[in-house]
């Protein structure tokens, strides 16, 4: 498995109250609804994020667990309070992670022959199974060499977009995701990324806010391979509860198939047989 980078988290330019109105706003919560839900006055809320009244430690950590803002912001408003960082970034080869990067490969592993792969927060490649470099195979060098991101060799015109049989719908769906993650975490790198991904050349089909990209049923993913059409869903699966900045930012993309034919295939290019010939 590679492993991750250790990203410095960036000193907080603006005021603890300030960082905590902005993170109630993005949730769309008014100050009696994040005040009812800390169980404390509006009021006093409303003196921390005016700055009026600086909130403890212990205040500061109960107000970001119930906007749910993710670990490493949680950092940033402590850091902007005036308080140590509490929660630690490790690389996954750090032998605190151990038993974590064990269930990582013991989920990709058990997952074959259906392709699997872990993600950082930036959808950069962590570690994956056997059977995803078999549907990378032909993709150029400088799109594949580390850091890999995923979704810049999905979408790019140079990597997997040829063979994406329905990337118009492949594609919306991808940036509903990104534009999520976004707005839960309010991450510029995210934003950064969506924009560039949004500078590929657009494919032919429904636009990606059409109303029929139904994007609440399950987007296939349809690969042209040269084991033949694979129809594929995708799951994500993440860590329950963690208290470490990069676990909580791993996130697991397996992928199942979504028809007989490709469980078929998939089984043949796991065992390393040519494709069926076509009846």
């Amino acid at each position: 498995m590679s492993a991750l980078p250790v990203t410095a988290s960036a000193p907080a330019s603006l005021p603890v109250g300030t960082l905590l109105r902005e993170w109630r706003q993005r949730r769309r919560l008014s100050q009696l609804d994040l005040a009812g839900d800390a169980e404390i006055s509006t009021r006093h809320l409303s003196f921390v994020e005016t700055g009026r009244s600086l909130p403890s430690r212990e205040m500061v950590l109960r107000l970001a667990e119930r906007l749910e803002v993710p670990l490493r912001e949680r950092n940033h408003l402590l850091t902007a309070a005036g308080y140590a960082p509490m929660f630690r970034e490790r690389r996954l080869d750090d032998p605190a992670l151990a038993a974590a990067r064990e269930a990582v490969e013991l989920i990709l592993r058990g997952h074959e022959p259906h392709p699997a792969l872990a993600v950082d927060r930036h959808w950069t490649l962590v570690s994956y199974n056997r059977m995803v470099p078999l549907l990378l195979a032909g993709m150029p060098a400088e799109l594949t060499r580390a850091p890999l991101n995923v979704l810049r060799l999905s979408l790019h015109p140079q990597g997997l977009a040829p063979r994406i049989l329905n990337l118009a719908q492949w594609r919306a769906h991808l940036f509903a995701r990104l534009r999520q993650q976004i707005a839960v975490s309010g991450d510029p790198g995210l934003v950064a990324l969506l924009e560039e991904l949004q500078t590929y050349p657009a494919p032919a089909g429904p636009a990606p806010d059409a109303p029929h990209a139904d994007l609440g049923v399950v987007v296939p993913l349809q690969l042209a391979t040269s084991a033949g059409t694979l129809s594929l869903i995708s799951t994500t699966t993440v860590f329950g509860t963690p208290v470490d900045i990069t676990l909580s930012e791993l996130a697991l993309e397996t992928f199942f198939p979504a028809d007989a034919a490709t469980a078929q295939a998939l089984r043949r290019l796991g065992d390393g047989q040519a494709p069926a010939e076509p009846a």
